[in-house]
């Protein structure tokens, strides 16, 4: 009887490591299966889309909000500011967004306010010169570093490159492009989706 007991223990034993063994591989397999699910290290660093409330954004007033380490300008220009946009079209390097277009500005931008709602802009606030983020000039007139005819816009403070209140850079600048329109879209009136449009993610 004593035999009987050491043979079933022993095959007990057996039976407990197989088993252990078995959830040990079959955890390993399991996680190994959900990190697939998990977005990969390069999809985090290139950054989800951003959802961003417009609301009470009052005209000649700029939100900037953070998309792929970036600053994204939203600025909501007064029916003054859209009506300058027509002044500038001969003193613009790419009036019409033509340079690098598919990279810089989507098709449903390329036009003269460079954005889906006219009184609405989005760009990204990097100069396409060497990387700095221009100043905003809104305020038209004579200013330090600025012509005494500026309708208002953006200049760089590290080279001078001026841009117009569509991001348009104005001619004989170092700023060889305008600013990116990053790819955008609106769901419903006030909510904006920034790094997606109807195509899909940027």
């Amino acid at each position: 009887m004593s035999e009987e007991k050491q043979v079933d223990s022993g095959r007990r034993g057996l039976l407990v490591a197989t088993c252990a063994a078995g959830g040990v591989a079959g955890l390993a397999t399991t996680g190994a299966l959900v990190s697939t699910f998990q977005p990969s290290e390069r999809a985090k660093a290139a950054g989800a889309p951003v959802e961003v409330d417009v609301t009470g954004l009052a005209p000649g007033e700029m939100k900037t909000v953070e998309w792929r380490g970036k600053p994204i300008w939203i600025l909501k220009r007064s029916p003054e500011m859209v009506e300058s946009l027509k002044k500038s079209h001969d003193q613009l390097a790419d009036p019409d967004s033509q340079r690098n277009k598919d990279e810089l500005t989507p098709e449903y931008a390329r036009k003269e306010y460079r954005s889906i709602k006219p009184e609405l802009l989005v760009v990204v606030g990097i100069c396409s010169h060497l990387g700095c983020s221009p100043s905003t000039k809104f305020q038209p007139g004579p200013q330090s570093s600025l012509p005494d005819d500026w309708p208002g816009g953006f200049l760089c403070p590290c080279h001078g490159s001026t841009f117009d209140l569509a991001g348009r850079v104005y001619k004989n600048k170092p700023a060889p492009d305008n600013l990116q329109v990053p790819r955008h879209m609106f769901v419903g009136d006030n909510k904006l989706i920034i790094g997606k449009d109807e195509k899909g993610e940027a």
